[in-house]
């Protein structure tokens, strides 16, 4: 254990990649998003649209986790869940959420903070039903969050449902849909050498997008 416990102290990676400054940047947060977001698929970047999203309890206790973007325009962000879940709780309960991307393989990071609120049904019936047939049983066997007495009677459930419903009945459960984050902050962080990394943002104020660097 303390040679686990030297080696990471000792880890370390000097940002080369590249640099980031204000002339580099759009003046449209949303924008620079969708190109940063275009060059790490271009990167062919595993799990490109990963995102760590944080949300703090009604008694502000902080809890993370990683979850997809599925669908992004003019600075709405949307992804999907059991509305009966841990996150989807405390989200309903503090609409004050952030996401961040990182793409260790760009040296990049893009934190975007918000509110929440739920997505129409529409909307969550559109993504549903573009899902496959198992990860549509998925929705509706899972409790999302709560405790569960074993991996078979997971499985015994997943069987019971296919049973019930077919690829053509099949239709999205009430507790289980989309949230769409409204972002109201940019961060856009580029590693660089010695820590001395680079950190735009773009801040709402007077119903306008500012532009400012922030020290490392």
């Amino acid at each position: 254990m303390d040679d686990l416990h030297r080696h990471i102290s000792k880890l370390r990676e000097d940002f080369t990649s590249g640099t980031l400054n204000e002339s580099d940047v759009t003046k449209d947060p949303f924008a620079q998003f969708e190109k940063w977001l275009q060059e790490a698929v271009d990167s062919k970047i595993h799990e490109v649209q990963a995102m760590h999203l944080s949300t703090v309890s009604a008694d502000n206790k902080p809890s993370s986790r990683i979850v997809y973007l599925r669908e992004f325009e003019n600075n709405n962000f949307s992804f999907y869940t059991n509305y009966n879940s841990k996150k989807s709780k405390e989200l309903l309960a503090n609409p004050n959420a952030c996401f961040t991307f990182f793409w260790p393989e760009l040296e990049r990071q893009i934190r975007i903070e918000g509110f929440v609120e739920k997505a129409s049904a529409e909307q969550s019936n559109n993504y549903y039903n573009q899902r496959p047939y198992e990860s549509k049983i998925g929705a509706w066997a899972s409790e999302q969050s709560h405790l569960l007495a074993s991996r078979k009677e997971l499985e015994q459930k997943v069987e019971q449902l296919k049973k019930q419903y077919t690829p053509e009945t099949i239709v999205r459960p009430d507790f289980w849909g989309g949230f769409v984050l409204k972002a109201n902050y940019y961060e856009f962080w580029q590693g660089r050498k010695s820590r001395l990394h680079d950190r735009i943002c773009y801040e709402i104020k007077n119903n306008k997008w500012n532009i400012s660097r922030l020290s490392p």
